[in-house]
């Protein structure tokens, strides 16, 4: 992904590619008609241009259109938009973003949900032992 961050994206490019992740892939027709209030046709291909040149989108054309798909995979994206969320309010701790999380969440949490969490704390634990 070059040079680019995805934390370096504005408000209409993060949510172009919202909308690429969910669908996998999209045209600047679709995209334009998801994104909330939309702005212009054009505007959405110039975005588009944008976010290619930043090593964010590709394009294969499909016929007279082109159908823009991501450049990096949704579990990376996701894990860098996690890494600038923990450096700008957390102070890179993941301990005080869960935290955060389980204060907004706990009565929402299935016995599950639950039981995955306190599995993936054990792993953490048993890693930082074998380090050791």
């Amino acid at each position: 992904m070059g040079q680019s961050s995805l934390s370096a994206l504005s408000r209409r490019e993060r949510q172009i590619m919202d909308i690429i992740y969910s669908h996998g892939h999209a045209t600047a027709a679709e995209i334009h008609e998801r994104l909330p209030d939309p702005p212009s046709y054009s505007t959405v291909r110039t975005l588009l241009r944008v976010l290619e040149e930043k090593e964010f989108l590709i394009h294969k054309n499909d016929g007279p259109r082109y159908v823009y798909y991501p450049c990096i995979s949704a579990e990376k994206a996701k894990r860098s938009a996690l890494e600038q969320l923990l450096r700008t309010f957390f102070n890179n701790s993941a301990a005080s973003a869960m935290s955060a999380l389980l204060d907004m969440s706990s009565a929402d949490l299935s016995e599950t949900e639950l039981k995955r969490l306190a599995k993936l704390i054990k792993q953490a634990k048993d890693k930082e032992r074998n380090n050791d």
